[in-house]
């Protein structure tokens, strides 16, 4: 967080203990200690709610990218079914407008019989 050197905090420690006194050092020392880590744990805190916000933020992103593929797919699934339906209909139509009198070639299910000599 900062940086300071083993000289400044040297320097540091001199002038508390000048100003503060060696009586009430310990106290405010650990008084400083506590802030202080009170202070890191808050920075933490927020740090990994933002963290959380953003990731939350980039999941929403990829749901409705899912969303709107999906939808592409789903629209492009019912024009082949739609186009398929067109065709199933116009083969129907054109089986149905067959003469009577035109019979069809061979059955797909039976098996072709071959004459051997």
């Amino acid at each position: 967080m900062f940086d300071f050197s083993a000289g400044e905090l040297m320097v540091v420690m001199v002038v508390a203990l000048v100003v503060i006194g060696p009586e009430r050092l310990p106290k405010v020392a650990r008084t400083m200690g506590h802030l202080y880590g009170r202070a890191r744990r808050y920075v933490n805190n927020v740090k990994s709610d933002i963290e959380r916000d953003m990731a939350i933020e980039e999941y929403r992103q990829l749901q409705q990218k899912i969303q709107a593929e999906a939808a592409s797919v789903h629209a492009a699934v019912g024009e082949v079914a739609d186009t398929a339906n067109q065709k199933m209909q116009a083969i129907n139509r054109a089986i149905a407008e067959q003469p009577a009198d035109v019979k069809p070639l061979a059955d797909v299910n039976k098996p072709v019989e071959t004459h051997k000599p």
